[in-house]
């Protein structure tokens, strides 16, 4: 049987080059229907029509918004996490503004991400970088649910990455997302790393939560010449407000 790309490189051939072109054509023309799947016309107007594959930094970012948005709802754990994956980035403002707009295109859930998996399939480095970017991000709010686990563990099989690795990058990003022990061990040391106290009403607490995200989110140290290891200590540091601010929030019974 004949497919589409093997037809098309013949006839281009054979109208550039009689025989031989036909010959040359012939041979191109699988090659193109074997790396694109191409079995029928209905294949190629498909192909066609479809989009091109997003950029690597694009497609990070549609995936993790689809990560945060799979909890029904997304928390400011998720806004923060994907900000740090900006930062680690180190993206300008432009490309910031594009990780936004994928960020926001990823929680409508409408974004064709096939093409892009496909895509980084053969760049083994990078796929594993894309998926442990998302065990950070479903870590961000907590543990897991299935919901972000199986969105994952699809991702790295369209990736061609063993389920086994996928799985043990999850272990990594659990031991990376442990809050500091001051933080989140007890309600008096959370309540400390808070600056308030048990008495403090709800809103002072919110207040003070808000204050000291601004003081210490690593966003300060965009677009200035500061050294990885200061990034790191200021996301770190905002993930340690988070975790106590989880645990008297939680303690208190307030949103």
């Amino acid at each position: 049987m004949l497919w589409p790309g093997t037809l098309i490189g013949v006839a281009a051939g054979w109208a550039l080059a009689s025989i031989p072109g036909a010959m040359l054509g012939g041979l191109l023309g699988q090659v193109l229907d074997r790396r694109l799947q191409l079995r029928s016309w209905r294949d190629v107007v498909e192909h066609m029509r479809s989009e091109p594959p997003l950029a690597d930094e694009e497609l990070l970012f549609v995936l993790l918004g689809r990560l945060a948005k799979s909890r029904g709802r997304v928390l400011d754990a998720h806004i923060q996490q994907a900000r740090a994956e900006m930062l680690r980035l180190r993206l300008d403002e432009p490309a910031k503004l594009r990780a936004i707009e994928a960020f926001g295109r990823g929680k409508s859930g409408g974004e064709q991400m096939e093409a892009g998996l496909l895509h980084l399939k053969e760049q083994r480095h990078a796929a594993e970088g894309l998926i442990q970017a998302c065990w950070r991000m479903a870590w961000a709010a907590g543990a897991p649910g299935m919901a972000e686990k199986s969105l994952i563990l699809r991702w790295g099989e369209a990736l061609g990455l063993p389920r086994g690795t996928v799985l043990a990058m999850a272990a990594g990003a659990e031991s990376a997302r442990q809050p500091e022990p001051s933080a989140a061990n007890s309600y008096p040391q959370a309540l400390r790393v808070l600056g308030v106290t048990a008495a403090s009403e709800p809103a002072e607490i919110k207040r003070a939560y808000r204050r000291l995200l601004n003081q210490h989110h690593p966003d300060k140290l965009a677009g200035s010449d500061a050294s990885a290891s200061r990034i790191a200590a200021a996301t770190e540091k905002t993930r340690e407000i988070q975790a106590a601010y989880a645990v008297v929030r939680q303690r208190r019974g307030f949103r």
